[in-house]
This record gives C-alpha cells, structure tokens and sequence, in this order.
C-alpha cells in the first residue's frame, strides 16, 4: 500500500487531460515542438532544461528570479504552491507550478516528487511515476519524503510480483528514509509493511505504533486490519 501522506496526495488531485500525454518523439529522434499541452506533462514531457527554459523564455524567467533572492528560491516557492494546488484540487495548476518549479531549478527535488503524485492519479504507468522519484532522489538522495515514496512504489510492485528482490529493494529506501529522518512517520508505516510481509508481525505493530505516534494521519487500516488477523496488537490500542 502506498504511504498515508502519498496517498492523501494522489486522492485530492484528479486526472489531467487526455491531451496530456507524453510528448511524443519525432522521427529524427529529437523531441517534438512543445506546446502549452506541454506545460501539464511532467517536465514538458521529457523536454530537456534547455528545451524548457527555451519555451518558458529567458526574459519571463529572469523576470520572475526579479522578485526572489535567486532561482533556487523562486523554485521553493513554486514547488511549493504545486503541492498547494494539489490539496485544492486543481492538477492542472499543480503541474504547471511544478514544472516551473523544475526549469527554475532542476537541483531541487520537490518539482519531481510532486509531478510523480501527479502522474500517479491518472494512472500512469508506475515505471514512468518511479522514474521522476528516482530523478529527485539523485538530486537529493537523503530526501526522507522521497526515499518513502520510492519504497512505497515498490512495495506497491511487490504485491503483484511477490519477488523477494522487490521487498528487499523496499526495505533498503526505507532504512535510508529512517536514516535520514527517524520522524518520518510514514516511513515507520512502510516499515510496518514489510515487516508484515517478512512475516514479522510483532517488528509490523512496533512499526505501527512508531508512526502512530508521529502522525495519527500516517496510519494504513488496510495493514493494520491484515495484521490484527495474524497478530492482536500487544498495546492493545487496535481492537
């Protein structure tokens, strides 16, 4: 199951346009013209950041940095109003607002993490929304949101391969996740995960009970439903 806070996330955003698609490449290979359908794919639809910062317009964009200290900041800033968008509702915004976000700065992991929120509401395929987390995790590989999110996508991929490669790949962002902030609590609820699926059912309700009191909103009923059946929580918290 995917984190508590990915999946509020994915829950609020509806679907982007049919139209917008990933930009389709030319026969030269190169990648076709951008068009304002461009600005709702993630990154233009695989535009590079020259390709971006081109359509976007060197003058519009230095006039934006104007009213910042610097790109880097501006870039926060929209990021930030992306996922602002996303709890209103409004993807189209959402994608917009991160993929200047990205062309501003493409050091910054927050265009990526929410462009894969974006795409994972519409069903995109997961390989394409792992793909954007990984391009955010090799900008900022202690990200603890990110690392979550890529162990969530995985764990996800494990519950129709059921490849123990998978489960370990999972656990290997997680512990990096907790790592790198041991007050993630949906870090703590996909460790509950795949500690129930290693079948380790007392090391799932530590877990649970970690995240739980971290944040009340990072619990998985599904899980804690599941693992009731194998275990009674020892707390006694979950009836």
């Amino acid at each position: 199951m995917l984190g508590a806070a990915f999946i509020a996330l994915l829950g609020v955003a509806s679907c982007l346009p049919a139209q917008a698609q990933r930009a389709k490449k030319g026969s030269s290979g190169t990648s076709a013209p951008l068009t304002s359908a461009s600005r709702l794919l993630p990154l233009y639809g695989g535009a590079s950041v020259a390709q971006a910062q081109q359509f976007v317009g060197e003058a519009a964009l230095a006039d934006i940095t104007r009213s910042f200290a610097s790109r880097p900041e501006a870039s926060k800033f929209f990021s930030t109003k992306g996922f602002e968008y996303l709890v209103e509702n409004q993807p189209d915004t959402a994608a917009v607002r991160f993929n200047l976000a990205w062309v501003l700065d493409p050091q910054n992991p927050e265009p990526y993490r929410g462009l894969a929120v974006l795409l994972s509401r519409r069903q995109g395929p997961p390989e394409q929304v792992q793909a954007l987390v990984l391009q955010g995790l090799a900008v900022a590989p202690t990200n603890a949101p990110l690392l979550t999110d890529a162990a969530t996508i995985v764990l996800e991929r494990y519950t129709q391969t059921k490849k123990k490669k998978d489960l370990a790949e999972a656990a290997s962002y997680v512990q990096r996740a907790l790592a790198a902030d041991p007050n993630n609590a949906n870090a703590w609820q996909a460790q509950a995960r795949i500690r129930f699926n290693q079948e380790d059912y007392a090391g799932a309700w530590e877990a649970v009970h970690k995240g739980q009191n971290l944040s009340m909103t990072s619990l998985d009923f599904d899980l804690i439903s599941d693992l009731k059946e194998k275990l009674p929580d020892p707390q006694g918290k979950f009836k």
